[in-house]
């Protein structure tokens, strides 16, 4: 098993291909090479607006192509058995999946299938979910609990608000982070060129989908212009935060 920030240095950034459009496919294609032609590290082919069909079609299409990006699968919702089997068979780096701890007041994952799972194929990295949008936790939950039982889970833990889009309080980013430790934290949702900085100082990487679109509607197509803004907020973040790591280093080395 490849440790996250070994296979994913620098603050990577997640890409959300939501299959959309008229030809769901085709558009995913072009989304992926634009992606790929702007920087992005990678992306994570979910069914938010197709099938699992259309998630298997735009892979296989992949299978005929050189890219150098990485390749994710979600699988709605937190069907993370399709999702290992798809990336197994189209040698896809990572899934995502909603949530890997926590009781919740709809739905449930069998941990110990998922368990199963994930001894049989420990080279698929997991962004795993933890008090994710849509899902409610029980009444008398604990965060800094499920979140020591998803670190056990998966390999980043992934911080989402209230909904897709919808922006993530730093003091939530925050708190995840305090009890998270070292330990790798994918901000999930409502990223953009304005908050984008102060998250990603905090947080290890991201997940981005509606920004990246006009009007922030997921159905919409990609625009170019705003995901080379997001990226160039990106590299601000990698050079300052590389430069920080070499004056810790210095002052480490002085002592």
């Amino acid at each position: 098993m490849v440790p996250f920030k070994e296979r994913f240095p620098c603050k990577p950034i997640f890409s959300m291909i939501h299959l959309a459009g008229l030809i769901p496919v085709r558009q995913a294609l072009d989304e992926i090479s634009l992606f790929e032609e702007e920087g992005v590290d990678g992306v994570i082919i979910e069914n938010y607006h197709g099938t699992t069909e259309q998630v298997e079609e735009t892979l296989a299409s992949l299978t005929h192509k050189k890219q150098h990006i990485a390749l994710g699968i979600n699988i709605l919702p937190n069907e993370f058995q399709q999702a290992y089997a798809l990336a197994h068979q189209y040698g896809a780096s990572f899934i995502q999946i909603d949530h890997v701890a926590g009781s919740y007041t709809r739905g449930t994952l069998d941990y110990l299938h998922y368990a199963g799972c994930r001894r049989a194929a420990p080279e698929i990295t997991v962004l795993g979910g933890v008090w994710p949008k849509y899902y409610t936790p029980l009444v008398g939950s604990w965060l800094k609990s499920d979140l020591q039982e998803g670190m056990q889970r998966a390999d980043a833990i992934v911080v989402t608000g209230q909904g897709t889009g919808i922006e993530i309080s730093l003091d939530k980013v925050r708190t995840f982070r305090e009890h998270l430790g070292d330990f790798p934290l994918i901000v999930g949702a409502g990223l953009t060129p304005k908050n984008a900085y102060e998250q990603l100082m905090i947080a290890d990487g991201a997940i981005v989908g509606s920004c990246f679109k006009k009007d922030y509607e997921t159905s919409n197509p990609i625009d170019r212009i705003l995901v080379r803004d997001f990226m160039q907020v990106v590299k601000k973040v990698r050079a300052d935060r590389a430069e920080d790591d070499c004056v810790a280093r210095r002052h480490m080395l002085s002592k």
